[in-house]
C-alpha cells in the first residue's frame, strides 16, 4: 500500500517554472504549502536515469533529501512513435541549455520529415516521483496519445505542447485552456493515480 502524504509542505522538485506552476494548479485542492526548488537554492542533480520514472526519482529524492520536507518530481516528455521513441527523456536536452523549445519542436519537425513516414503519432509520459527525507518513494506514471502537427500553434502551456494534438482534439495543448488541458493531460493522468493512492483516504 502506498504511504500516505499528511504533511503540509511540499516541494516541487524542479526548475522549470511552467511545470511548477501547473502542478501548483492541481495540488490546490489539497490545501498543500508548494515551494519550488529553486525558491530554496536547490540544485538541478544529474538526470542520468535511463527511464522517466527513474529521472523523477532522482530528483525528488535529491530535493526531499536537501530540504528536510517531502519532494514530488515530475519527468516528462515526448515521444515521437516513428522516432524510435526521441526525444523522450532527452525532451528538455532537445531544447539545449537556453530552453529553446521552439528549436526543440523544430528538430522533431526535421527528424520526421527525414524519417520519410506520414506516421505522426506521438504521446507525452509523466512520471510523478513523491518522495521523503527518509528515502521513501512513490511512482506514478500516466500517457496522453495524439498526433504531431506543424506549424506550432498556441502561445499557452509549455515545452512541445504547440505541436502536440491530444486524440479525439482539434486544438493544440498550446492552444488550449489550462485548465482543459489539465484535464486531459499525461501529467493529470499521473496525477489522479497519486492522489488516488496518496492524498484520497
Amino acid at each position: 500500500m502506498a504511504r500516505i502524504f499528511r504533511e503540509r509542505k511540499l516541494v516541487i522538485a524542479s526548475h522549470n517554472r511552467g511545470k511548477v506552476r501547473e502542478i501548483d494548479e492541481l495540488l490546490q485542492p489539497y490545501e498543500v504549502d508548494v515551494i519550488a526548488a529553486a525558491s530554496l537554492g536547490l540544485a538541478e542533480p544529474v538526470e542520468d536515469g535511463q527511464s522517466f520514472s527513474e529521472n523523477a526519482c532522482i530528483k525528488a529524492l535529491a530535493s526531499a533529501t536537501a530540504s528536510d520536507l517531502p519532494a514530488l518530481a515530475d519527468d516528462s516528455g515526448l515521444v515521437a512513435h516513428v522516432l524510435g521513441g526521441e526525444p523522450g527523456i532527452y525532451s528538455a536536452r532537445w531544447a539545449g541549455p537556453d530552453k529553446n523549445f521552439y528549436h526543440a519542436m523544430a528538430e522533431v519537425e526535421r527528424r520526421l520529415g527525414r524519417a520519410g513516414s506520414d506516421d505522426r503519432r506521438a504521446h507525452f509520459t509523466s512520471a510523478l516521483c513523491l518522495a521523503w527525507p527518509d528515502g521513501h518513494a512513490e511512482v506514478f506514471v500516466g500517457r496522453v496519445d495524439g498526433r504531431l502537427v506543424w506549424p506550432p500553434r498556441g502561445k499557452n502551456g509549455f515545452g512541445y505542447d504547440p505541436m502536440f494534438v491530444a486524440e479525439g482534439y482539434d486544438l493544440t495543448f498550446g492552444e488550449m485552456d489550462p485548465s482543459e488541458k489539465h484535464a486531459i493531460n499525461h501529467r493529470a493522468d499521473a496525477f489522479r493515480k497519486l492522489v488516488h493512492a496518496c492524498f484520497d483516504r
